[in-house]
């Protein structure tokens, strides 16, 4: 081929396939969240591995400067003994230059208690937040339902909403989920009992399914809105989280992600699409959008049942199926 004729191909070439259609990497962004803070073990775990656990995940945050909203159950503050060294644990999130949200006293579901005692734990929920956030001049402005249950009946979600904004909080919703809760437990006691070969397993194991969901949902949602919306991840504070999360982060850079704050997730339009969404148990909400819509989300990666096995095998707190 000729010097002209090569140019001429290439020129073909980029017709055919424009710069933009070229890239294996879209533009894709992704606000970080972390639940059941000082932490999800807390009954478990005493205050001085708490706060190791916690300067160890925020220390990766912040040297890869991810901005994260951690939501606090304040209840889990209150152990005889520990309760100082615990709310230390919820200054290093301030001190380390993130946000604390509430996420209920008592991590109470909405659809289990009803509205007038969930709005009284929303409420109790508040004391020890403001006592740290008052010297910041900061204020709560998020909210996260606990088990993402938004009310059994549409009155109740939206008498709950009003509520929400009253008190000057929005809602943070979640659209990206890989139950790292159910991993955390299992792991926690791996690592106890020092079963590294265990916990190899679960981080592997942890690591896929997560990759599984990121591709569902970011293929759901462009069916389902139209495009991918600015994400926003579901995590929990956790020893899975602490050792591992810079692999997560890893991850989501690999898919293309960019790390944003909440506050710019929530500017995305397709968080004020219409959603009436109701049920016995939460969803995310791109899975809320599609109910709403009249779609049935199918396809979900199923996760794995032997770590579902392991747990339960364990008896974690309450026999809870889920911790969000």
């Amino acid at each position: 081929m000729n010097h002209r004729a090569a140019q001429t191909f290439v020129a073909l070439l980029l017709l055919a396939f424009p710069l933009s259609a070229q890239s294996t990497k879209p533009d894709r962004q992704v606000a970080v969240t972390i639940d059941d803070l000082p932490s999800g073990m807390a009954d478990r775990q005493p205050a001085a591995d708490i706060t190791a656990m916690t300067a160890k995940l925020l220390g990766t945050l912040r040297d890869q400067k991810v901005p994260v909203v951690g939501f606090v159950n304040e209840k889990k503050l209150y152990k005889p003994g520990e309760v100082d060294e615990r709310i230390k644990a919820l200054q290093m999130w301030l001190d380390y230059g993130f946000e604390l949200g509430n996420h209920t006293f008592s991590h109470m579901s909405l659809n289990q208690a009803g509205l007038k005692p969930w709005e009284d734990d929303v409420i109790q929920g508040e004391s020890v937040l403001n006592l740290l956030l008052a010297p910041r001049k900061m204020k709560l402005r998020y909210f996260r339902h606990p088990y993402l249950d938004v009310g059994r009946d549409l009155q109740t979600r939206r008498e709950a909403e009003a509520f929400l904004t009253q008190r000057g909080y929005r809602i943070a919703p979640i659209t990206l989920d890989g139950w790292d809760w159910m991993f955390a437990g299992v792991y926690e006691d791996a690592k106890n009992r020092n079963d590294t070969d265990l916990q190899q397993k679960l981080v592997k194991e942890y690591l896929a399914h997560h990759d599984a969901v990121f591709a569902y949902e970011e293929q759901l949602s462009v069916k389902v809105v139209g495009y991918e919306p600015r994400q926003i991840l579901l995590l929990h504070a956790s020893r899975i989280e602490a050792d591992h999360i810079g692999e997560l982060l890893d991850l989501l850079r690999k898919r293309g992600y960019r790390f944003i704050t909440l506050a710019d997730a929530l500017d995305d339009e397709a968080y004020s699409l219409p959603n009436t969404f109701v049920g016995e148990e939460g969803n995310g909400w791109i899975e809320q959008w599609a109910i709403t819509q009249g779609k049935i989300p199918q396809g979900a990666p199923q996760f794995p049942q032997w770590v579902i096995d392991r747990s339960n095998q364990l008896h974690l707190p309450n026999g809870q199926v889920s911790t969000y």
